[in-house]
């Protein structure tokens, strides 16, 4: 394992956990490459550096947001807090989001800059909030960029909030909205409520490498945006890839985030060279996360090995450099007639494995409930509580506990509750990509 990290920077590691034993004529490595950042940015600090951060807040105000008032009350308290947690010196503005994209604060057409004038004039503006109109995601998403891109600031982030579905314009619009504007900068969603639509909020979170969340209560609104603001506060690195070099022969079948939630980087790749794809992780501070890579190498003899990839953090270079590399490990292939070695399963890649198949589950179990399919949803949702259970993911599980009744959770014997809040089938879809790190033995 090696690091290399620039003056002030936060310093990157890599490590490879894998099983590196093959039998012979296998080809499929897999190994879990966790990279870890420390010493960067941390939401104690009172003040960032010029340019450091660029945050937009995207405010649902659709008329449905009236409905109770208590959301849009909750929603303008909330936007007020992540102000509140600004730092100073960070770029800022706030969007009002109805079937048009409305600059709320501060109305230049620029961000403004966070101090103790401007977070009381953006809490000002706030109090006019009112709702009104429809909901059409992708104009809030594209004013955004277009603020975001103005600025110089290294991090760039938006915040969204909606209380309903896309219903104003077109589901490509969106979709090619979210390809633009997917590298430029991240974005965290949230829905309040339960009249939103899942996939939406968690398809731009996805696109836009964020997290998605539902607060159901609006009272919880305003933590929750204090949450996400501290951590965008914390990042302190962005544009950051995970470079993956293969060797002749060899090809990535895979790239997954799979802590802390699951996303799938692999239809993402952009060529570094010829050999070498660039996964996108957006930004980062004090923070760990970890990724299963999969490669398919040549078959060999025993006897013989081959390094299958060379997995490195890196990022973008001053213009005219190359890009610097802050880490990097080795995913190793050898071929072996031993068959203990070769059919051991490393605990890490097995958990993550077992984590990614846990949120598929609930997916495919809530959809098949949906569709009235009793014997298909209780068959996955039975195989999640299965999961939840053997790989320790009480918060999944306790969730899990709320859509059916569990008879025997190690053996995935469950049964489906006739009634289920909307609340909690929302909770359980929302939060099925996050998982558990490996327990220490």
């Amino acid at each position: 394992m090696a690091n290399f990290a620039k003056p002030s920077a936060p310093r990157f590691s890599v490590e490879v956990y894998q099983n590196e034993f093959l039998a012979e004529g296998a080809r499929d490595v897999h190994a879990i490459v966790t990279v870890t950042s420390t010493g960067g940015a941390t939401a104690t600090r009172t003040a960032v550096a010029p340019g450091g951060a660029a945050v937009v807040i995207m405010v649902d105000c659709s008329g449905s947001m009236e409905y109770p008032p208590d959301k849009m009350r909750g929603a303008r308290e909330a936007t007020a807090a992540a102000v509140d947690t600004l730092r100073d010196g960070t770029a800022f503005a706030v969007i009002a989001g109805t079937h048009v994209a409305r600059e709320v604060f501060p109305r230049r057409g620029l961000l403004a800059i966070a101090d103790a004038t401007t977070r009381a004039q953006a809490k000002e503006a706030l109090r006019g909030l009112t709702s009104g109109g429809g909901t059409a995601i992708g104009t809030w998403l594209r004013l955004a960029d277009g603020l975001l891109h103005g600025s110089t600031a290294a991090i760039r982030h938006g915040i969204l909030l909606t209380d309903g579905r896309n219903e104003h314009e077109d589901p490509a619009v969106l979709r090619a909205t979210l390809d633009a504007c997917a590298g430029r900068f991240t974005c965290d969603a949230r829905g309040v409520g339960t009249d939103w639509e899942v996939k939406e909020v968690t398809g731009i979170a996805s696109a836009l490498l964020g997290t998605a969340d539902i607060v159901a209560d609006p009272a919880r609104l305003s933590a929750d945006f204090t949450h996400m603001m501290e951590k965008v506060m914390g990042k302190e690195v962005a544009d950051v890839s995970l470079r993956l070099w293969t060797p002749v022969g060899a090809e990535v079948l895979y790239v997954k985030q799979v802590a802390p939630a699951v996303q799938d980087l692999t239809g993402r790749r952009t060529e570094a060279s010829p050999r070498a794809g660039d996964y996108p992780t957006g930004s980062w501070g004090d923070e760990s996360r970890e990724y299963h890579v999969c490669v398919r190498v040549p078959g060999a003899s025993v006897g013989q090995e081959m390094l299958a990839a060379r997995a490195a953090l890196v990022m973008p270079g001053a213009p005219g450099e190359d890009p610097a590399v802050l880490a990097q490990g080795l995913v190793r292939a050898v071929w072996t007639d031993d068959l203990a070695a070769s059919t051991a399963i490393n605990p890490q890649v097995a958990h993550y494995t077992g984590q990614a198949e846990l949120a598929q589950a609930i997916q495919q179990g809530l959809e098949a409930r949906k569709l009235g399919d009793v014997g298909g949803a209780t068959a996955k949702l039975g195989r999640a509580v299965q999961l939840a259970s053997s790989s320790g993911n009480a918060d999944t599980a306790k969730l899990l506990a709320k859509v059916v009744d569990v008879v025997d959770a190690a053996a995935g014997t469950v049964r489906l509750k006739a009634k289920v809040a909307d609340a909690d089938e929302m909770t359980l879809e929302t939060r099925s990509t996050q998982t558990v790190r490996v327990r220490k033995s």
